[in-house]
């Protein structure tokens, strides 16, 4: 593995455990990664793992982050690339949607339509379109990002819908299984293991792949 490689699986490790506590409003663990980022770090990956977050935990975790970041020297400064001043993006989302869920779109989005129309406006064209589907970070470490909090949160539903969307994404099982090493304590052994479990039997299902 050249050193570049290494280098980027240990900070997509790093998001992981920072997306993770985060989710869990564990700001021990958030000091913890901030303390020892390397030089360079928070940078704009940082920055969109946090925005990122209020998809999963809501914006009060968001803001009570901020706060714990700026106690710690905040979180870099953003570029004015980063903001993007957008409305919302549903024809973005709706092919980040699809691409995710394939053939069970259809089937999820009249899920959400039949709790409220406005709700599954939301979820194509704020949290798929505008907030993951932002540049940043790649649709495989969002997809990433999104397993580790779920596991955290025991959504096994949705857990097991972004575990095949990571795969769907371009992740591999390793990436899937040291995303989850990361922040193992944080999720639990058990919601770790089972993760996995289910990675392992969606990769064996997923067109192109060999069952491990």
């Amino acid at each position: 593995m050249s050193a570049s490689a290494g280098e980027a699986r240990s900070k997509r490790a790093r998001l992981a455990r920072l997306f993770t506590a985060l989710v869990l409003g564990r700001w021990d663990s958030v000091r913890e990664v901030r303390r020892a980022a390397p030089a360079g770090e928070p940078d704009r990956a940082w920055r969109e793992t946090l925005l990122q977050t209020h998809v999963f935990a809501g914006f009060p975790r968001v803001v009570e982050a901020l706060s714990v970041l700026d106690d710690l020297g905040g979180w870099g400064e953003a570029g004015a690339d980063e903001r993007l001043g957008e409305a919302e993006q549903p024809e973005r989302g709706r092919a980040l949607f699809e691409r995710i869920y394939a053939d069970h779109s259809e089937r999820v989005r009249e899920f959400l339509v039949r709790g409220h129309a406005d709700f599954a406006d939301w979820i194509e064209g704020h949290a798929y379109g505008r907030v993951l589907s932002r540049p940043g970070l790649a649709a495989a470490e969002r997809e990433l990002l999104a397993v580790c909090g779920l596991a955290a949160l025991r959504q096994e539903r949705q857990l097991a819908s972004h575990l095949r969307g990571a795969l769907r994404c371009g992740a591999e099982l390793a990436d899937i299984e040291e995303a989850l090493g990361a922040a193992r304590d944080l999720i639990g052994a058990a919601a770790c293991d089972e993760a996995l479990r289910v990675a392992e039997r969606l990769a064996a299902r997923e067109p192109g792949r060999l069952a491990p």
